[in-house]
Parts: C-alpha cells; structure tokens; sequence
C-alpha cells in the first residue's frame, strides 16, 4: 500500500536542543496546501519522523509496581510549566543516544525518585513505542514495566525539577482520578492497576 505523503516543504522554527517548532506546507484534503505547526524533539528536519517514517522513542515511561504486595505504584507529583501547576504522572524521561528503553527506564527512576527499578520483559505489541499527542507532536515515547525497590529520594534529581515521589495504593490511584491533575498516559494505567484481579499487576504483559 503506497504511503500517502502530504507534507511539502518543511521550514524550521527554532534551534532548541529539547524541543523545537517546525513549520509544515501540509496538504489538505481538498489538495490545498496550508501551514501546520508541529513540536518535535527532532533538532533537524532530516530526523522529523513525517521524513524518516521512523518509531524510534523519544522518551520512556516507566510502570513501577511497589512492594512485598506488589500493592502499590511509583508516580511522581511534578510541577510542569505549561499548566503552571501540579501533574499526577509516571517517571518519565528522555532516551539519550545509545542507550535502549530498559537502560534509560532504570536511570530515570533512580533520578527522579532513588529507587531501584527492576524491567520485567513484556509483549512486543505492549513495550514498542507509541506516539503522545499527534496533534500537535510528533514525539512517541515507549513504556517499561517493572518492579521498584528501596526509600524515595529525591536527592537525584536535577535543579529544574519539582518532583514529589508518591506510593500509591489503589485507594489513593482512585482518589487521584477524582480530585487531581492527571497525565493521560498515567490516568488509563491508574485505571487498570485500580480494577486489576491478578496478585501481579503485570502479569498481561504475557497476553496479547
């Protein structure tokens, strides 16, 4: 089946070493061309995924079961700029090159909240990469499952960041939903955890 190509010329915005802005000629349905505005971790037109067609993460999410009980989840209460407040999320980062999802997800944990993080192997279809918001981004990010040990810390992170490492269990994933700020990605996981009836919470990692 013959790729639909509807992206002329690309213009770069910005020169960011994280994020930056590109200007699409984007074809429309109707055969007229338009500007489209798109955020991308790519730092060169060449490495935009609308040129490569490529679904190499940007970024890793980390699905951290707690305790004896496997009772509990690691999230992170972090402050983001765009919403000027508070955010419910999952430990998260970026992939830095030459480094896999496992590597990046271990080293993401220990910063963001000291603990030790142990991936358990999943599903090709459940651990591949998947895109966040193709609205206005072409960024994809992949998430890792596993197992956290040890106290939370937050001696690891860096000076930009505001982060309080939570333990919650599922009374606390439930109240979460109801009365705080939320990251879609973390709400549907906080969603499954809450209504999961296995005494391992990543035990469909083996199912598909």
């Amino acid at each position: 089946m013959r790729k639909v190509d509807r992206v002329r010329e690309i213009t770069g915005q910005t020169d960011n070493r994280f994020l930056n802005l590109y200007e699409f000629q984007a074809e429309r349905r109707n055969g007229k061309v338009a500007p489209y505005f798109v955020a991308s971790r790519a730092v060169s037109e060449e490495q935009l995924k609308a040129r490569t067609e490529q679904m190499n993460p940007d970024g890793v999410i980390i699905y951290g079961v707690y305790g004896e009980q496997k009772d509990k989840l690691v999230l992170v209460k972090q402050f983001r700029y765009p919403i000027n407040d508070y955010v419910y999320e999952f430990p998260a980062g970026l992939v830095e090159p030459g480094e896999d999802m496992m590597e990046g997800a271990k080293r993401e944990m220990y910063e963001e909240t000291g603990l030790v993080f142990v991936p358990r192997e999943a599903n090709a279809a459940y651990s591949k990469a998947f895109f966040t918001s193709t609205g206005m981004t072409d960024e994809c990010c992949g998430t890792v499952y596993g197992y956290c040990s040890g106290t939370p810390s937050n001696v690891h992170q860096e000076d930009s960041e505001d982060i309080e490492v939570i333990l919650a269990d599922r009374e606390e994933c439930k109240r979460i939903l109801k009365e705080e700020k939320v990251a879609i990605k973390c709400a549907y996981m906080l969603m499954h955890f809450i209504h999961c009836k296995e005494e391992d919470p990543l035990d469909f990692l083996d199912e598909i």
